[in-house]
């Protein structure tokens, strides 16, 4: 048997892979908030949300990076695409044999093109809930942030106590809790789905389900660069068919299906024989892209890619928003916690400018949940919404000057906005239920919501203006008031808040 050569390409990859993996990951598990300055930018180059926020020169340099190089988008900068190839290894790894686990298998052009459909349609009506568990960014960051974030958190803390009996302060705790039950649920629903695809099947749901695998998947036929098989040089051993996490290599009439590879190189490193390269196929017969395939009977049958073509056009089109590059700035710490009050309408960032935007074109990715500093933001239980952010100020506050998730948004659910513009947009206004105000209740001094308005919008007015000695109760003043929660937040009522804020459907600056 011949001796194989370093396949250097792969080595490559698998280094790149791995740093965009940990970078992406580490964006959601950060509790300092200084990496979203320096790698923000890798949330900002995931496809959809570039869609998103019309950023057509991302959009155009994905493309074209697939027309050359073909799908190194879903095995290098894609995150759940690489976490699957971390399962999937992890199992060959395990037992020799499985690494040999795989064989070539038919595309499921029905199921692949009906995926891209329903994620086409829902985006185009502004269901953006739903195509946030088929993008594979969204996909990732549910689990990074509901998952991941928990664990890593405790081993922060963990570290922060042994520090602190060091005299150091190395580290520093953070609070660890559950931001949503249903969002944790159906993030480890998700996980679970993903890891017995990956560990049985290799890159199952790359191949079949997700959106963003198709729509490259048509640019990938026409790649000018792809894995081709040398016929004159294979001995039909089929060891890269069995190792083809694609399972895309049709070792039978040594053809790899471009529009499912990956370009993740393991097939060449695999073929001792030096059949298998990664070069050049312009005008070569058995790596040519097919623009027509013919059944059994000899018939050309039309390629569905051109359906592909049209269904990736259109979704760019209904897709265009308008967003700016964000950088992170300022984070401050959270206060105290209350029971969540329940709104008639739900309160999204400033920045969001109305709920529609917000709902519309949320990629539900979870990054600004990540990096609230105050613990305002968590996914949402509300079906319609489900797992896209909301407010909240049992935990903290919305402080005027932290304009932290608006700086992370990769998507354009949130525009960049700057303190001095948060302070004068009204996102809600505050309501007093004075049957729970302890000034009523139990009969004491308090004004804790007036001390605290960073607006002043609340001032304490006697309860009988009649009578001079009555004790004193909130008025709120909803021209002055922006919604922030310092009220909620810090009123002494307990469990519920005397004083809560009712968001807005469309904000408006004061």
């Amino acid at each position: 048997m011949k001796q194989k050569k370093t396949n250097y390409l792969r080595i490559i990859r698998v280094a790149l892979a791995f740093v965009f993996f940990t970078s992406i990951t580490l964006l959601f598990l950060d509790v300092t908030g200084a990496l979203h300055t320096y790698l923000g930018w890798m949330a900002r180059i995931q496809f959809l949300p570039a869609a998103l926020s019309l950023n057509v020169a991302i959009v155009a340099l994905l493309i074209l990076l697939t027309l050359i190089l073909g799908r190194v988008y879903c095995s290098v900068i894609c995150p759940l695409g690489v976490m699957q190839d971390i399962i999937s290894w992890t199992r060959g790894k395990m037992k020799k044999k499985d690494r040999f686990r795989f064989k070539y298998e038919k595309e499921h052009k029905w199921l692949r093109y009906g995926m891209l459909v329903i994620f086409f349609v829902t985006l185009a009506f502004g269901v953006s809930a739903i195509s946030g568990f088929l993008a594979p960014y969204s996909v990732y960051g549910k689990i990074a942030q509901n998952l991941f974030a928990p664990v890593y958190g405790l081993g922060n803390n963990l570290l922060a106590w042994v520090a602190e009996r060091l005299d150091s302060y190395a580290f520093y705790s953070k609070e660890v809790w559950i931001r949503s039950l249903p969002a944790f649920i159906a993030s480890a629903a998700m996980f679970i789905l993903l890891f017995v695809l990956a560990w049985i099947g290799g890159r199952t749901w790359c191949n079949n389900i997700c959106p963003v695998g198709t729509m490259l998947g048509f640019f990938s036929r026409f790649s000018l660069l792809a894995p081709g098989i040398d016929k004159s040089k294979c001995r039909g051993c089929g060891l890269c068919g069995r190792q083809c996490k694609c399972s895309c290599i049709d070792m039978q009439n040594h053809l790899i299906d471009t529009s499912r590879c990956v370009s993740c190189m393991d097939c060449i490193s695999t073929c001792s024989e030096g059949a298998i390269h990664y070069r050049l196929r312009y005008g070569k017969k058995q790596n040519a892209p097919q623009t027509a395939k013919e059944d059994k009977a000899g018939n050309k049958t039309a390629d569905t890619g051109r359906r592909a073509f049209l269904a990736g056009a259109a979704i760019l089109g209904a897709s265009a928003l308008q967003a700016q590059e964000k950088s992170l700035k300022e984070r401050l710490a959270p206060e105290r916690t209350h029971k969540a009050a329940q709104r008639t309408v739900p309160l999204v960032p400033a920045g969001a400018v109305s709920l529609k935007h917000f709902t519309d074109h949320c990629t539900s990715c979870q990054l600004c949940v990540s990096t609230c500093p105050n613990n305002v933001l968590r996914p949402s239980s509300d079906l319609t919404r489900f797992m896209q952010p909301e407010m909240s100020y049992e935990k903290g506050y919305c402080r005027p000057e932290c304009t932290a998730c608006s700086q992370v948004c990769p998507a354009g659910a949130i525009l960049e906005i700057t303190p001095e513009e948060k302070s004068s947009v009204q996102i809600g206004h505050a309501v007093v239920d004075y049957s729970l105000c302890v000034v009523n209740i139990d009969s004491v001094h308090c004004g804790n919501c007036a001390k605290h308005c960073p607006a002043g919008a609340i001032k304490m007015v006697l309860s009988d203006p009649q009578n001079p000695k009555s004790p004193r109760i909130p008025s709120v003043n909803e021209q002055k008031c922006i919604g922030c929660g310092a009220c909620e937040n810090l009123c002494p009522a307990s469990p519920v808040s005397a004083i809560h804020v009712e968001g807005h459907e469309v904000h408006q600056t004061l």
